[in-house]
């Protein structure tokens, strides 16, 4: 394996890893151990647990952000009117839904944005998926709002296993967000 194969590697295993548990409680020898290496060689890639973690946080944030390219690419046209925009992006949960990696390494980013040394890049990141959303359907900020608030919904309760395909109660998630999308129509 070439050193950038090897670096994938131990980018992926990291995902998973913080995915599972989080920034504090992963440990470098963890991530050594999913990516068949060892955790010097972790190390020598990416200096520290901390810039490893930045770089698992700053490919989920790259693939969140790719998804919602793609459902923009697949469902907006130029005559979309502003509430079939927003729709055609949030068939991209589907796919965060289906990727649960991604949806709880946010979080995990999210609960680790309070150190100073990862906070800055967490509150960029989102706030470039808040700008690639708003570019690609022209929303308001009152829609953003309620966009990223739905989204955050189901990041938590795909977190929680009610929501994605590995869900303990789908129904019972199926029927609130049925709810809560007549409710907004």
């Amino acid at each position: 394996m070439t050193a950038t194969e090897r670096s994938e590697e131990v980018l992926r295993a990291a995902v998973a890893a913080f995915a599972e548990s989080g920034y504090a409680a992963t440990k470098t020898d963890e991530i050594a151990r999913r990516a068949g290496v060892s955790q010097p060689y972790v190390i020598r890639l990416f200096g520290t647990k901390q810039q490893l973690f930045l770089a698992a946080t700053n490919r989920v944030c790259d693939r969140i952000e790719d998804i919602f390219r793609a459902a923009a690419a697949e469902g907006i046209t130029p005559d979309s009117t502003q509430d079939e925009k927003m729709r055609a992006l949030g068939k991209g949960y589907n796919t965060f839904l289906d990727e649960r990696e991604l949806l709880l390494v946010l979080l995990h980013a999210f609960a680790a944005a309070s150190d100073p040394a990862i906070g800055p890049d967490v509150r960029k990141r989102f706030g470039g998926i808040y700008s690639v959303v708003q570019e690609l359907t022209d929303a308001s900020v009152e829609e953003m709002c309620r966009f990223l608030g739905t989204g955050m919904l189901l990041t938590v309760m795909a977190a929680m296993g009610v929501a994605g395909p590995d869900s303990v109660q789908v129904c019972w998630a199926t029927d609130m967000l049925e709810n809560l999308a007549a409710e907004s129509d």
